[in-house]
């Protein structure tokens, strides 16, 4: 039997999976009931299953009947502290939920898990199927490079449900798809004095808001407009009191970018952008600055090629759709920092039954019936990349 065929046997299974995960979502970090439940799923399965004596998730090996390279397939498996209004019969009640759609990556590669257990005697080499922590705290994936999971993996591959793609379609471009991200910390200092007396004190809350003018004219007049990157200052906090100038401001934000020597520049500029506003206006500004997830490039061309044409050879060429790449980040840049990797996307957008919100939204929902090609779609490039790559 074909992937194709098995992934439609097993669809029922898909959506079951996927139905009672959506149902029981944990925050990044905490996934301690999603971990025991895939666990029990891939030893049912007969998989050898590896946890973790102080981190959630798990890894489950599929060793072929041949010898070959590694594989290793990614879900991540957190939720969002999201209240769901969808008010589907599986819909979360414990305040968080499923809106970016890793209930669906799960219940996917469990289906996909299925498939290949199927045609384990055909793989030549090793799949590695992992389901990761705590990818919405833009980090999770790091506990599983730095503890040697994927010192013997050739290459990765992730997908992810999307809403700005139609149910039953694929992006599977090359080059840039994903952002990086970086996040920031603005602390400026000032002097208090009456409301009515300004000229008194130095107004922490009016730099502030100058800092955060002058952050978006650099982005805008000092960055090339065909190379996207964006600085976002998403919280403000500070005064004290109506009639009194502030004292104490504080900020934070994120930086998105794709090209590598722009991401490296933001910060120096920002800190001169915002020490320099600061001394102007006769305050002081402290920037605090973190990196995160690197840009999520699809640079290999064979792997380029293995998704493209696993996606004609199931469904054919109508069923890939162009997408423009996105300032969203993934950590699974991490996974794909020292070896070659896939990241693509699956849609789930479908008017006609409401999928139309985007991901992250509290009324996210997607075309079930369609899940099962994204399970066969991980399958088959497993299949191909352990069979036709030497």
């Amino acid at each position: 039997m074909k992937i194709k065929e098995l992934a439609e046997k097993y669809n029922d299974y898909i959506i079951d999976q996927r139905r009672w995960l959506h149902a029981h979502p944990e925050l990044s970090l905490q996934e301690v009931n999603t971990t025991a439940h895939l666990v029990e799923e891939l030893e049912k399965m007969g998989i050898e299953v590896i946890t973790f004596p102080n981190y959630n998730g798990c890894i489950g090996i599929i060793k072929g009947g041949k010898p070959g390279k590694t594989i290793m397939l990614r879900a991540d498996i957190d939720a969002l502290p999201v209240e769901e209004h969808t008010g589907l019969p599986y819909a979360s009640t414990n305040g968080n939920m499923h809106a970016c759609g890793h209930d669906i990556h799960m219940a996917v590669q469990l289906g996909a898990s299925k498939i290949l257990l199927d045609l384990k005697d055909e793989l030549e080499g090793t799949v590695k199927l992992l389901f990761q922590s705590g990818e919405e705290v833009a980090g999770g994936a790091k506990y599983y490079v730095e503890n040697g999971y994927l010192d013997d993996v050739d290459a990765v591959y992730g997908n992810h449900i999307w809403s700005g793609v139609e149910a039953g379609k694929f992006s599977i471009e090359g080059g840039e798809r994903m952002a990086s991200c970086d996040t920031f910390k603005i602390t400026v200092e000032g002097v208090s004095s009456h409301g009515s007396a300004p000229h008194l004190g130095n107004d922490a809350l009016f730099a502030a808001a100058s800092i955060v003018m002058n952050v978006q004219s650099y982005i805008s007049r000092r960055k090339d407009p065909l190379e996207a990157a964006v600085v976002t200052i998403g919280t403000i906090h500070g005064g004290q009191r109506f009639n009194i100038i502030a004292n104490h401001v504080e900020m934070e934000g994120t930086t998105r970018a794709f090209n590598k020597e722009i991401r490296n520049a933001i910060e120096g500029e920002l800190r001169t952008i915002v020490e320099n506003t600061a001394k102007a206006l006769g305050v002081t500004a402290k920037l605090e600055y973190s990196y995160l997830t690197d840009p999520i490039i699809n640079e290999n061309e064979t792997l380029n090629k293995i998704a493209h044409d696993a996606v004609i050879k199931l469904y054919g060429e109508d069923a890939i759709r162009p997408m423009t790449k996105v300032l969203g980040a993934e950590d699974f840049s991490y996974l794909m920092k020292d070896r070659p990797g896939f990241f693509g996307f699956s849609g789930c957008y479908n008017e006609e039954i409401g999928a139309i919100h985007n991901n992250h939204s509290d009324m996210f929902i997607v075309d079930e019936s369609t899940l099962h090609m994204t399970a066969a779609l991980t399958a088959q490039f497993a299949y191909d990349y352990l069979n036709h790559t030497k």
